[in-house]
């Protein structure tokens, strides 16, 4: 019997496979900790830094404020309200702006970044348009929805969608152009429409590419939401921002800054939470 045929028959030890993959998940959790104290540690320090610089006056603390000052304020606004009424309701209001604008951007870019991608004839004409609006500061556009909306939600919405369009919009032809060819034309073989190749093939094999845009999009939201209200406004947090730089409260807008903060990070959470339900597959995919 040659060797060749002795080593393919010879039995495999699958003892120590159950022990490197838990070596592994313990190296794997070591590393989350360690991650999750240097980001505590780091945070800490540079708030520790902050306040410290502050008190000895190497930084001015009335510009600057510090990290005591707008925890004060954090708690006053929670306890007490705010001039403009109580916190969550200003909160809500923004995220309530924020909110609408993404789910309208987010919808409008995803169906004209899948019709360019799908539709060369469409991309040529509406291409360099497309391209010249993306080449306008979008902050910018914010006075004249207050003009043309008025002081409302309307316009806070409208900002939030026009930052939010882009980045999903490209994302999604990107996505739509980088379709594997081959599953398209079996997918044409088996007599498969126009119409159920872009819902069963295209849209499937870019929503990879549009959950990415939606990470930052939903920040974008918030950023048009909170410069609309900046601008011209009667509730919501980007006025809190406005009225606090008005009577020179710096920690008034370092304490907005830590709300949006928050808020930001629990929809990114939410979102990270959503992609991995939905790419579980990616995962078993590559063995994590």
């Amino acid at each position: 019997m040659s060797p060749e045929v002795i080593s393919a028959s010879a039995p495999v030890d699958t003892s120590k496979q159950p022990g490197r993959a838990e070596s592994r998940a313990r190296a794997a959790r070591r590393r989350k900790a360690v991650v999750l104290v240097a980001r505590v540690l780091l945070v800490v320090a540079v708030l520790g830094l902050w306040e410290a610089l502050s008190r000895a006056k190497v930084i001015d603390p009335f510009n600057f404020s510090m990290p005591s000052k707008v925890w004060d304020q954090i708690y006053t606004w929670i306890t007490h309200g705010t001039a403009l009424g109580s916190l969550g309701e200003q909160i809500w209001v923004t995220l309530q702006e924020a909110l609408l604008g993404w789910v309208i951007g987010v919808a409008a870019g995803v169906v004209f970044g899948i019709a360019l991608g799908r539709i060369a004839f469409l991309a040529d004409v509406l291409g360099p348009y497309i391209k010249v609006l993306n080449s306008i500061p979008r902050i910018v556009l914010a006075p004249i929805f207050v003009i043309w909306f008025g002081l409302g939600p309307s316009s806070k919405i409208a900002s939030a969608v026009v930052l939010v369009f882009f980045p999903v919009f490209f994302n999604a032809f990107q996505g739509a152009r980088e379709v594997d060819r081959n599953l398209v034309s079996n997918a044409r073989i088996l007599g498969a429409s126009d119409r159920r190749v872009t819902l069963q093939v295209v849209i499937p094999s870019a929503t990879s590419w549009i959950f990415t845009s939606l990470h930052v999009s939903f920040g974008f939201a918030l950023i048009g939401a909170i410069v609309g209200e900046y601008i011209g406004a009667t509730k919501g947090v980007g006025l809190l921002v406005a009225q606090s730089q008005g009577t020179f409260n710096a920690a008034g807008v370092y304490a907005a800054m830590v709300i949006l903060a928050v808020v930001a990070l629990v929809a990114e959470g939410l979102l990270t939470f959503a992609e991995r339900r939905i790419f579980r597959w990616k995962a078993t995919d590559s063995g994590h």
